[in-house]
């Protein structure tokens, strides 16, 4: 399949001389759990990769979770077809640019998010050398984007609505409701009912439907949702073309979207009428520009997905939301959301927004002190090879 060239082509900058990559594993304390169909979570495993150069240092971080529950790829796995494979590989060719990354690392199949992390961690060397911040890079078009907020799933309705009512009363633009069978209907109603008919109002199923449930989804629609995202295996692009055909609200996918080739294949059959990009997701912000341009070319509204992101992603996400297909709320939430401390400056949220870093590169420092008090294994070094 032909999928055409960006609208708009990122710019050209000089390429980095790679000299050390680092992996750096910390475990950061949420500030209350986080549940959806397929697991809670207490804390954020994450890891980060430091790439230093001839010219300064760029980092990156993967959204890999600690168990193969979301997706194949899962952190201690990460850590190590980057130790084996892709550093090796990067620090061989050793004087690159993030657009030389998805090439040197085209042997290795998938691993998508490993690739995302150690191509975020190039560009930002790449970005900051050049003095160029990742808004400029990716062709922002606003100083701040519109931010929306995932709610996980509760443990009785009340405490939802109590929940939602924070992040209402805090500014969010946008709710979305993590669901799952026997967690749907009652929830989604009752919070429906908080909000009133004009909020923006959506949900999110993570895979956990069959097609046999369409009957069931279809009585969504009396919610008057934004979208619903996801509902059935990322494999499966005939049943959400079938649910887009049987109801009203608009079908959203997420994990299905891999690439730009299988955006503009799901749009083709009529499966979705918006798409989330998560840049890990997809192997990249570099290939996330890319999904975002054929989606703009097929007037397919998009939205910055998440992963509990420290600064360290925020920064690149919100950055990328402010591209202008971007036209709904994304997750990208304030650092308080997740985080009592975030590893880098945290992200505000004022009247509903969050500013684009301007600053070079991610336009965010990673605070050492809490990479060390957080560090949960040794650094890991590969050198040059």
């Amino acid at each position: 399949m032909t999928v055409p060239e960006q609208s708009s082509p990122l710019p050209e900058l000089d390429p980095v001389e790679l000299e050390e990559v680092e992996l750096h594993r910390v475990s950061m304390p949420l500030v209350r759990p986080f549940e959806t169909s397929f697991g809670r979570q207490y804390v954020r495993d994450v890891l980060l990769v430091r790439v230093r150069t001839g010219d300064g240092e760029g980092w990156g971080e993967c959204v890999a979770m600690t168990d193969p529950v979301y997706s194949s790829e899962y952190v201690e796995g990460v850590a190590e077809v980057l130790a084996r494979y892709l550093a090796p590989a990067l620090l061989g060719v050793r004087t690159l640019g993030a657009r030389d990354v998805g090439a040197a690392l085209g042997f290795v199949i998938g691993h998508r998010m490993a690739k995302a992390a150690l191509e975020t961690a190039v560009l930002d060397a790449q970005t900051r050398a050049a003095g160029v911040s990742f808004g400029e890079y990716f062709g922002a078009v606003r100083p701040e984007v519109e931010c929306g907020v995932s709610v996980g799933i509760a443990s009785s309705i009340d405490e939802l609505l109590e929940e939602v009512a924070s992040y209402r009363d805090a500014g969010y633009r946008r709710i979305k409701l993590k669901i799952k069978p026997g967690w749907d209907l009652e929830p989604v109603a009752a919070v429906r009912s908080l909000l009133g008919p004009d909020a923006l109002l959506q949900v999110d199923a993570n895979t956990a439907y069959t097609v046999d449930d369409i009957d069931h989804l279809r009585r969504l629609d009396d919610f008057g949702l934004l979208l619903i995202e996801q509902p059935f295996v990322e494999e499966d692009i005939a049943s959400h073309a079938a649910l887009a055909a049987a109801i009203d609200t608009p079908v959203c996918l997420d994990e299905s979207i891999t690439s730009a080739e299988v955006a503009v294949d799901a749009i083709a059959r009529d499966a979705t009428s918006i798409v989330n990009i998560k840049a890990g997701r997809v192997g990249g912000y570099l290939e996330a520009v890319r999904v975002h341009d054929v989606c703009r070319a097929r007037d397919v509204p998009v939205w910055c997905g998440g992963m509990l992101e420290t600064g360290v992603g925020r920064a690149a996400n919100v950055a990328l939301a402010a591209l202008p297909g971007f036209t709904l709320p994304g997750d990208t939430s304030g650092s308080d959301r997740y985080f009592a401390e975030d590893l880098t400056e945290s992200f505000v949220l004022v009247e509903g927004r969050l500013a684009v870093p301007t600053a070079a590169g991610s336009g965010v420092t990673v605070r050492e002190e809490l990479l060390q008090e957080w560090r949960s294994q040794p650094v890991r070094y590969l050198g040059h090879v």
